[in-house]
C-alpha cells in the first residue's frame, strides 16, 4: 500500500500543474495530435478527482489491476503529447519547488503514515460504496425480473451470440468483480438465495 501511496501522492501532485484550456470548447475528431492530448488531461482530471472522492480512488485502483488498461495507460506516456508536457512540467520552477516539498513529505516516516493512513481509509470508504452500490443495483435486477416480458427479454438476449460475447468480456473486466461479490453476499441471506433459485430456474425455463 505504502508503495501505491508515494506513486498516487505523485500522480496527484503532477496533476495539479495540468489544466486544459477553457476558453472554448473542444470539439473531439478534427485533430488527432489534439485528441491525443484531450485524451490525456481528462484522464489526469480524473486521477485528480479521485484523490478528492473515495469511490472514485478506489476505483482507480482497481483498475490499475486491469493488465488492459495499465497496457493503455503506459501507451498514453509514451507518447510524444505526454512526453512533451512532462518535459514542459520538469522546467517550471513552481513544479520544482514542490516536488521538493512533495519529497520531504514522502521521506518523513510520520507525514509518508499519515498519507498512508488516509488514503486506506479513503480506500475502505470508497470500497464500501462501491458494495453498497452493487448491492443496489443486483436488487433493482431482481426485482426487474420479477416482471415476465423483462424476463422473456433477457433469455431472447442470452439467445444472441454477440450478446453472450459482450458478457463474456465483462466477466473479465474487474470491475464485474463487485456485481458478484454482492451477489455471494445476498446469496448468505436464506430468503434472498430461494428467490435468486426460484428465478433462476424461470429463467432456465424461458431459454
Amino acid at each position: 500500500m505504502m508503495k501505491l501511496t508515494s506513486l498516487f501522492a505523485t500522480t496527484t501532485f503532477l496533476l495539479s500543474f495540468v489544466t486544459t484550456n477553457a476558453e472554448e470548447p473542444y470539439v473531439y475528431g478534427k485533430d488527432p495530435k489534439k485528441d491525443a492530448e484531450y485524451d490525456i488531461s481528462m484522464g489526469m482530471a480524473g486521477i485528480q478527482q479521485a484523490a478528492k472522492d473515495p469511490k472514485l480512488l478506489a476505483q482507480l485502483f482497481q483498475d490499475m489491476q486491469d493488465p488492459e488498461l495499465m497496457a493503455e495507460a503506459r501507451k498514453m506516456m509514451e507518447s510524444p503529447e505526454w512526453k512533451k508536457k512532462m518535459k514542459e512540467l520538469t522546467n517550471d520552477k513552481a513544479f520544482k519547488s514542490s516536488a521538493e516539498q512533495l519529497k520531504k513529505t514522502m521521506d518523513d516516516p510520520n507525514e509518508a503514515a499519515k498519507l498512508t493512513a488516509k488514503m486506506e481509509h479513503m480506500m475502505k470508504v470508497g470500497q464500501e460504496a462501491q458494495k453498497a452500490e452493487a448491492r443496489d443495483t443486483m436488487a433493482e435486477a431482481m426485482k426487474a425480473m420479477n416482471d415476465p416480458t423483462v424476463m422473456a427479454e433477457a433469455a431472447r438476449m442470452m439467445k444472441d451470440p454477440n450478446f453472450q460475447q459482450q458478457l463474456s468480456q465483462m466477466a473479465k473486466d474487474p470491475s464485474f468483480k463487485k456485481y458478484v461479490s454482492a451477489m455471494q453476499e445476498m446469496m448468505e441471506d436464506p430468503t434472498t438465495k430461494r428467490q435468486m433459485e426460484m428465478m433462476a430456474d424461470s429463467f432456465r425455463s424461458a431459454l
